[in-house]
């Protein structure tokens, strides 16, 4: 297999050998079965923040779909492409998920990328840079936070999340799940550097730390 990454085999040997072998029961049981899970998480593409690693997932207990700085942009029903719309999509509609969580993370890239208030286009595309730009609604209400014991990375990182929470909500076919009781909506943050998990309290705003067993 030339020019495949070796540590992908090394990889996928070791997954073979172990956690496939423990669970290939279960696996068998989800592609005859299909998949049902009850959480969906929007995540970052960062390789620090694995969603399935975080929440020690076991296969098909999550719906993971994963972005620069784990954006979830407003309903816009246009002809464009939209990934993130899609699996949302997706996931209330037709796997009837339960529950959705925005999991943002520390030392995000995309958001740091938007921090910068003159950065230079990784392409002339900048696909980042429009993309990030769904941000603009959340650093304008972060002002009007009081968060100042926060580090702004920080701050506009926990911002995010809120936003996203407040887009997924203009998805009409979410607002009516949720106004029912049929889907609930979630925020947290984790920590890299310390392996922290915070989550959101939908009545105060505040990001809490989950206490450890």
């Amino acid at each position: 297999m030339p020019n495949f990454p070796s540590e992908l085999l090394d990889g996928y040997r070791a997954f073979s050998s172990g956690r496939l072998a423990a669970e290939r029961f279960r696996y068998a049981r989800l592609a005859e079965m299909g998949q049902k899970p009850s959480v969906m998480v929007i995540g970052c593409c960062d390789s620090r923040a694995a969603p399935e690693t975080i929440f020690d997932a076991r296969p098909g207990e999550l719906f993971v779909v994963r972005n620069v700085a784990n954006l979830v942009p407003p309903y816009e029903p246009t002809g464009e492409y939209h990934g993130t719309s899609a699996a949302l999509e997706f996931a209330v509609q037709a796997l009837k998920v339960q529950h959705i969580v925005v999991l943002g993370h520390g030392r995000c890239g995309g958001i740091a990328a938007f921090r910068d208030t003159h950065p230079e286009p990784l392409s002339p595309g900048d696909f980042i840079g429009r993309w990030i730009a769904l941000l603009e609604p959340a650093s304008e209400k972060l002002e009007a936070r009081d968060e100042a014991s926060l580090d702004p990375q920080t701050a506009m990182e926990y911002a995010g999340v809120r936003q996203s929470i407040e887009n997924l909500r203009t998805f009409p076919y979410i607002k009516s799940l949720e106004e029912g009781g049929k889907l609930h909506l979630h925020g947290a943050w984790f920590d890299i550097s310390n392996g922290e998990l915070r989550v959101l309290d939908k009545e105060t705003g505040v990001f809490s730390a989950v206490p450890a067993l």
